[in-house]
C-alpha cells in the first residue's frame, strides 16, 4: 500500500470535495490510499508552501506561490510530467487566468482545481421587490441602509485594493512604485467611503463569515465582492439561499475583481512521484471536475464544469452569473518576493480604511514594503 498526504483548507470547498476525488481514486486503485489533513483559511494564505511539501506529497496551494516554487523548485515541475494534450486542455479551458496563473516561466507548479474571485452575492428573500445594484454608487446607497457588508481582514482588504486601483490608478506595479501617490490616495478614500457605512465587524470577517452571515442571520443582504462560495447556493447547505452574480461597475466598466482559486501541486520530495502525478491529472480531468469534484462541494477549476447545465441547476445559476467576473478577474504579482509584500500590506489598508490618517503616508509605506519585496533576495 502506498500512503500518500496531502494538505488542503477547512471548508467544504476545499475539503470534502478533493477527499470524495481521492476515496474514488483508491477504489480504482487499491494499492494508494490518499490522506488529506486541513488548515484555516488563514493558514492556507500564511504557511509557507516550502515548509509543507517536506511533508506532503499533495498540496492545494495559492498561485502567488508559483514564482517561489519556480525559483527554489519545491514542487513538481508539471510540464515535464503531463502530456502537451493534457495541458492545453486544462489551458484551453481555464476559468479567466486560473491555469496560467501557476505557470511561472514555463514552470507549472500546479493545476486549476478551484477557480474564484470576488463576486457579489446576495439574499433573493431581500431583493424580491428591490433593484440588486449594477453600479459602485447604487451599492454605495444600499449601504447606507446598513444591510451591506464584505470581508474587512488585512488580505481581503489589500485584493480590494489591487480591485479598485486596476480601475483608478495611473501606474499600477511598475517598476518603481506599487502605485502612483495620487492614485492611490483616491483609492484609499473610496474604500473608506464604502467601509464607513458598513459594521465594524466586518473588519474581523474573512470571505467565509460574510457568506455563513448573510446565509444564517438577517442582518447582511448585500456584499458588493467577496471571494464566491457555491456551497451558499446549494440545497441543505445553508439556512438562506444566497444568489451570486457579476460584480458593479465603477467609472463605467465592471471591476475587475482579483483572482483567487487554489491549485493542486505535488512537492518535489514525494516518494510517489508517478501516483501524485497520476492522481494530480485525474482529479483536474474535466469529467471529475464537472461531477465528482462539484457534486461534493467543489468549485472546480475547468470551464467544462462552469458552463454544466446541470452544475447551474443545482447552484442557482452561480457559475453562468459569474462567468464574466471570473473571465476578467485580474491576476496579481507573482513574482519570488511578492509574498512578503502580500503578508503585510494589507495592514496598512485596513488601518487607513478603519481609522483614517494621512492617505499619503500609507501609500508611502505600501511603496517602500513594494520596492523592497522586489529587491530582497527571495
Amino acid at each position: 500500500m502506498k500512503k500518500l498526504r496531502g494538505i488542503t483548507w477547512a471548508h467544504s470547498r476545499g475539503f470534502t470535495s478533493i477527499v470524495a476525488v481521492s476515496q474514488r481514486y483508491s477504489e480504482l486503485y487499491p494499492n494508494v490510499d490518499i490522506v488529506w489533513e486541513k488548515r484555516s483559511l488563514q493558514e492556507f494564505a500564511d504557511a509557507p508552501v516550502e515548509k509543507l511539501a517536506e511533508t506532503y506529497d499533495l498540496l492545494i496551494i495559492d498561485h502567488p506561490w508559483a514564482g517561489f516554487a519556480a525559483k527554489h523548485k519545491i514542487l513538481l515541475p508539471l510540464q515535464e510530467h503531463l502530456s502537451e494534450e493534457y495541458l492545453k486542455d486544462q489551458a484551453d479551458n481555464s476559468v479567466g487566468a486560473s491555469h496560467i496563473s501557476y505557470n511561472f516561466d514555463g514552470y507549472q507548479s500546479a493545476l486549476a482545481i478551484d477557480a474564484a474571485t470576488p463576486i457579489a452575492v446576495y439574499r433573493p428573500d431581500y431583493f424580491k421587490d428591490k433593484k440588486v445594484p449594477e453600479t459602485f454608487e447604487e451599492a454605495l446607497d444600499l449601504a447606507k441602509k446598513g444591510v451591506v457588508a464584505y470581508a474587512g481582514i488585512p488580505i481581503n482588504l489589500l485584493m480590494d485594493f489591487y480591485m479598485f486601483a486596476d480601475n483608478m490608478a495611473e501606474k499600477f506595479f511598475t517598476d518603481d512604485c506599487m502605485i502612483d501617490e495620487e492614485s492611490g490616495c483616491k483609492v484609499l478614500e473610496k474604500m473608506r467611503e464604502l467601509a464607513s457605512y458598513c459594521p465594524k465587524e466586518m473588519f474581523n470577517w474573512d470571505p467565509i463569515s460574510v457568506h455563513e452571515t448573510m446565509s444564517s442571520e438577517d442582518k447582511i443582504y448585500y456584499c458588493p465582492f467577496a471571494y464566491g462560495y457555491t456551497n451558499y447556493s446549494r440545497r441543505g447547505y445553508a439556512k438562506y439561499f444566497l444568489k451570486a452574480c457579476d460584480v458593479v461597475s465603477l467609472n463605467g466598466t465592471p471591476l475587475h475583481t482579483v483572482l483567487g482559486g487554489t491549485g493542486l501541486a505535488v512537492s518535489a520530495k514525494t516518494k510517489y512521484l508517478d501516483e501524485a502525478v497520476d492522481f494530480a491529472a485525474y482529479a483536474a480531468s474535466p469529467e471529475i471536475q464537472k461531477t465528482l469534484f462539484f457534486d461534493n462541494g467543489g468549485q472546480p477549476g475547468h470551464r467544462a464544469a462552469w458552463l454544466d447545465e446541470e452544475n447551474n441547476r443545482r447552484s442557482m445559476d452561480f457559475f453562468k452569473d459569474t462567468l464574466y467576473t471570473l473571465d476578467h478577474s485580474y491576476l496579481r504579482p507573482r513574482y519570488s518576493g511578492y509574498l512578503d509584500f502580500q503578508d503585510n500590506a494589507g495592514d496598512f489598508v485596513r488601518d487607513y480604511v478603519m481609522n483614517g490618517g494621512d492617505p499619503k503616508k500609507t501609500i508611502c509605506k505600501m511603496n517602500e514594503l513594494y520596492l523592497r519585496s522586489k529587491g530582497e533576495k527571495h
